[in-house]
C-alpha cells in the first residue's frame, strides 16, 4: 500500500489559544498538553489526519534557528507499511536523513527527513495520536506477558512484518546516530 498522509505540525506561538480555537472552530479531538523531547506539544484530529500543534524548545528536531520566531506549517507525515523500505525509497528518490524523534520501539517514533527543497517531513509506521489508523500500544499485562513466551503463528501480518523491521533499528549507525529522546 502506498504511504499515507496523516499528519502535518504547525509551530505556534500560543499552543493553548490555538488548541482552543481549532477545537471550537472545527470541532477538532485534543489531547491533553504534554512536553516531548524537543517541543511542548497538543494533538488534535478529525480522527483520520493528525493536526500537531508545537511550541519547541531549541534547533533541536525543529532546524530553526530560533524556533520562538517562527509561525507556520513545519512539516507533514506520512504513515507507511515498511520503514525500511520506505527510508530506501525517499533516498533513492533524493530525499536525506534528518533526525529520528525517539526510538523506532517508542509509541510516538517518527524518522523525520528533507525532501530536495529542504523541506521537512516524516514517516513512521504505528501513525499518529486520535487518528484511526494508529497502532495501539501493546500494555504489558501478566497474561501478555506469558502470552509472549508461547510459539506464534507461523503466518505473519504485513504490520507485524514492519514491526520486526523497525525493530532492528534501521537508523544510522551508533557512531553518526542524532541524539534520541530520553
Amino acid at each position: 500500500m502506498a504511504a499515507r498522509i496523516r499528519h502535518i505540525a504547525l509551530s505556534v506561538k500560543d499552543i493553548d489559544a490555538t488548541a482552543d480555537f481549532y477545537e471550537k472552530a472545527f470541532g477538532l479531538k485534543r489531547s491533553p498538553k504534554s512536553e516531548g523531547p524537543t517541543a511542548y506539544r497538543v494533538y488534535m484530529s478529525d480522527g483520520e489526519l493528525n493536526l500537531a500543534l508545537l511550541q519547541y524548545k531549541s534547533e533541536v528536531g525543529s532546524g530553526l534557528k530560533n524556533p520562538s520566531e517562527f509561525v507556520g506549517i513545519h512539516h507533514f507525515g506520512f504513515q507507511c507499511d515498511d520503514l525500511e523500505k520506505q527510508q530506501k525509497q525517499i533516498e533513492k528518490a533524493g530525499g536525506k536523513f534528518f533526525f529520528d524523534l525517539g526510538d523506532p520501539d517508542d509509541d510516538d517514533f517518527e524518522r523525520k527527513f528533507r525532501d530536495p527543497n529542504g523541506i521537512i517531513f516524516d514517516v513512521n509506521w504505528k501513525g499518529w495520536a486520535l487518528t484511526s489508523s494508529k497502532v495501539k500500544a501493546k500494555g504489558k499485562t501478566k497474561a501478555k506477558a506469558k502470552a509472549k513466551t508461547k510459539a506464534k503463528p507461523a503466518g505473519k501480518t504485513k504490520l507485524a512484518a514492519a514491526r520486526k523491521k523497525v525493530s532492528k533499528k534501521t537508523a544510522m549507525p551508533k557512531a553518526s546516530k542524532p541524539a534520541r529522546r530520553k
